[in-house]
């Protein structure tokens, strides 16, 4: 790398993260502090170790032609792929659920899944570069499915539903930048939304309405399901019939309705049927978390709690009442924002909501300056990761999402999604100063 592309870095994504990294670690060191003042944590220390390793990674690849990852993006993928699914089998052989999620080496852990998301987005980049001049985009959407949706299969069984879900606006916003078809992007989403509320709503009758409403029962009920769902397949059969018969758009609309309509209903059974016990709880707390405020809402409450205690200029730091008694599990890893708020007050918050925003604006700006597809996707993924780990970890810590254990990038303590964030963050540093050429 030439002195002028070191240059031609974008310091107005670099500077956010390295601002941001540094708040994490000194509200890491924070929330290891208690009542009496003792620091109780040295989770800062390897909050330190790990974002130097990050930050050495970005800038090696900043320095690096990203292009060269698009010859060995297949096996990147594939090789990202096994460790998980060595971490799957292992976790049913000792019977743990947490080791299915980590690879233990010695003291340190590696999270397997975060690094994945960073080579799903390169091999999808890859392949809707491949295949930008292909007429049959239904197939290019179907394959981009299967490319995203084997990582994110294999991860939601370990189970980890937060990282499985940040798969989906992954391959949302990538194939939507790829040019395909809206009709694909508006399934994909009305699906999602569906099942999500399918998956809810006999939830939320069980456990807030406690009392039957007799059409739901058809959500609950595996023979009606079935019934259902058969009787929707026989008139996706005659809407078929009708579109290649008479070739009538109205036919094509009615395949595409019920098409959505049967996935959901099918998915969201089979979730029921999957999701664990705590999960189901995070669930329901979310909708109300005052029907289990000891356990499964205490963390909905007491990160509410400490979000509201701050006012518009915070307790100041290591002043946070939460954070000093500790009533806030997790405070520096999945609710670091909530302890943030609490000693910095709205004004900080706004701060880091700007920041977020300033980088997710920059990694946009690049998917529209770039002159090559490759690397406009890349960036698409990218942006797409850091803005739903922003938007589901501060709505979760706000109560207005639920509780789903991602991860705030670059704040919150752990080395893999830190040094996973910044790898991210280098892809787009090389591909910012290189975003008028591409050259091996």
């Amino acid at each position: 790398m030439k002195i002028k592309d070191f240059l031609a870095i974008d310091y107005l994504i670099l500077l956010p993260v390295m601002a941001l990294t540094i708040i994490g670690i000194v509200f890491i060191y924070s929330s290891g502090v208690n009542v009496d003042g003792d620091i109780v944590s040295n989770e800062y220390i390897k909050q330190i170790i790990w974002a130097a390793l990050g930050l050495i990674l970005a800038m090696i690849l900043a320095m690096m032609n990203y292009r060269r990852f698009y010859n060995f993006s297949l096996y990147l993928y594939l090789l990202s792929l096994i460790p998980l699914v060595y971490t799957l089998v292992f976790s049913r052989m000792v019977q743990s659920i947490h080791s299915a999620r980590w690879i233990r080496i010695g003291a340190f852990g590696l999270q397997a899944s975060e690094f994945v998301k960073i080579t799903t987005i390169i091999f999808l980049a890859r392949y809707l570069t491949d295949t930008k001049r292909n007429p049959r985009t239904f197939m290019r959407f179907i394959v981009s499915c299967v490319i995203v949706f084997v990582p994110m299969i294999i991860v939601l069984i370990q189970p980890d539903l937060g990282t499985a879900l940040v798969f989906i606006p992954i391959l949302i916003f990538m194939v939507f930048i790829a040019g395909l078809s809206m009709r694909y992007v508006i399934f994909l989403v009305s699906s999602i939304a569906l099942i999500g509320i399918l998956t809810v709503l006999p939830l939320w009758q069980t456990y807030i309405l406690q009392r039957t409403i007799p059409i739901l029962s058809i959500l609950t009920n595996s023979r009606l399901i079935l019934i259902v769902i058969m009787s929707f397949c026989i008139i996706m059969a005659i809407a078929l019939f009708g579109l290649r018969k008479f070739k009538k758009r109205y036919f094509f609309w009615i395949l595409y309705g019920v098409s959505i309509v049967v996935l959901s209903l099918g998915v969201s059974y089979a979730a029921r049927e999957v999701l664990k016990e705590y999960q189901i709880m995070r669930l329901i707390v979310f909708l109300d978390p005052g029907v289990d405020p000891l356990r499964a809402g205490w963390n909905i409450i007491q990160s509410v709690t400490a979000i509201g205690a701050g006012g518009l200029s915070g307790q100041g730091f290591m002043q946070g009442t939460q954070s000093n008694y500790r009533y806030l599990p997790g405070q520096s890893t999945d609710f670091i924002f909530s302890i943030f708020s609490e000693e910095m007050g709205f004004i900080g918050g706004i701060a880091v909501f700007i920041l977020f925003l300033i980088i997710c604006l920059r990694l946009l700006r690049i998917v529209k300056s770039t002159s090559d597809p490759f690397a406009s996707y890349i960036c698409a993924g990218i942006a797409a990761m850091f803005s739903f780990h922003f938007l589901i970890n501060v709505g979760m810590t706000m109560g207005i999402m639920p509780v789903t254990g991602i991860p705030l990038l670059f704040m919150s303590y752990g080395g893999s999604s830190i040094i996973s964030a910044m790898i991210g963050v280098g892809l787009a540093l090389s591909i910012h100063v290189r975003r008028f050429f591409q050259e091996l």
